[in-house]
């Protein structure tokens, strides 16, 4: 159970770290409003699709995760 403890821990940690940075990250890196996300206004209706924003965040999560895990 300690070992199962600790990875909650970790995990916990892990996410208030990740949040913290992206909360910054609208600020530093203009995450959200990169070219190419999708904004569509019509009258009173607003769709917004970040999928340039996601493509970045994605491979900076997998380049992240595959220098933490590599063996």
């Amino acid at each position: 159970m300690y070992g199962l403890g600790k990875m909650i821990a970790l995990m916990g940690v892990f996410l208030v770290v990740i949040g913290g940075l992206l909360m910054l990250s609208e600020r530093l890196f203009h995450l959200g409003r990169l070219p190419g996300d999708i904004l569509i206004q019509k009258g009173n209706f607003t769709f917004y699709f970040p999928i340039v924003t996601s493509i970045v965040l994605s491979l900076l999560l997998t380049l992240i995760l595959n220098l933490i895990f590599r063996r």
